[in-house]
């Protein structure tokens, strides 16, 4: 334990990876509360797998550029905001189911990103840390964008933190009462796209679902009062990225797998509590 804080004291890649841990387990943790009380896991599975197609395209096309990380990050970003409107309006036109919406933007943004990393003329080899993540090589820029894109997310949710409640519990009597429930659908599907966006580098394409599900599902075994809810998924979030961060560094063992294994003990021990 002491060569642990030792390194983290002296090390600076040590402190960012961290820090960027503590960042995405705060702002996936606010949006796992709606995430669950909405039933919008698929939503955000389909948009993570989307970010994919996004990364895909900005390796891609930045190829050849002395900065492709920051570039790509930007591309990433639109491509995730694009889908995300894209499944919000279609589903809502109710021509299609939205789980249908979802299927078909998942699979083609993953087609997408597999034919724009086939056409790549340089080495693949950073796809595999986007798509399992790796918090070690967070860089300084990296780092600067996600708290940029965590202060977007975190404080419009404070800005808009009664709306979203009254919508999250009931969106009918929040239509009613004179809330513009479609801007607050929309809202949330764009908070959802930028903390993925955020959440891409930390823990990959394929884990990021597990951040905005597990720690809600776990606060909501807890507890029945929302704002008590989102206080324990923020609890459980942060507190798993510190756990796991600690777990990977002595077994030496992937850290985004590992804190979604910690995530997954705690939501195991809630339901053995609420079961008694």
């Amino acid at each position: 334990m002491g060569a642990f804080f030792s390194d983290l004291l002296h090390m600076q890649y040590l402190q960012r990876a961290l820090l960027a841990g503590l960042i995405v387990g705060l702002t996936c943790s606010v949006l796992s509360t709606y995430v669950v009380l909405k039933k919008l896991a698929f939503i955000g599975q389909g948009i993570s797998h989307a970010a994919f197609g996004g990364v895909a395209f900005g390796l891609w096309l930045f190829q050849a550029t002395t900065r492709p990380n920051l570039y790509t990050n930007i591309i990433t970003t639109c491509f995730c905001l694009g889908v995300a409107l894209l499944i919000g309006f279609t589903s809502r036109r109710r021509k299609i189911s939205e789980d249908t919406a979802i299927g078909i933007f998942l699979v083609v943004s993953m087609a997408l990103g597999v034919i724009f990393i086939a056409l790549r003329q340089t080495f693949t080899a950073e796809v595999f840390g986007y798509l399992f993540g790796n918090i070690l090589l967070v860089t300084p820029v990296d780092l600067i964008s996600m708290i940029v894109l965590g202060l977007i997310v975190v404080g419009t949710v404070a800005a808009f933190y009664k709306e979203f409640f009254y919508y999250a519990f009931d969106e009918e009597m929040a239509s009613v009462s004179g809330l513009p429930v479609e801007f607050l659908r929309y809202a949330l599907l764009t908070l959802l796209a930028l903390t993925i966006v955020l959440s891409v580098k930390v823990v990959g394409v394929i884990l990021v679902s597990a951040f905005l599900i597990i720690p809600g599902a776990t606060a909501q075994l807890l507890s029945s009062s929302f704002h008590r809810m989102m206080s324990i998924a923020i609890a459980v979030g942060m507190g798993s990225v510190c756990a796991g961060f600690a777990a990977s560094y002595f077994f030496s063992i992937p850290t985004g797998a590992t804190i979604v294994l910690t995530q997954f003990a705690c939501f195991l021990v809630a339901l053995a509590v609420r079961h008694r």
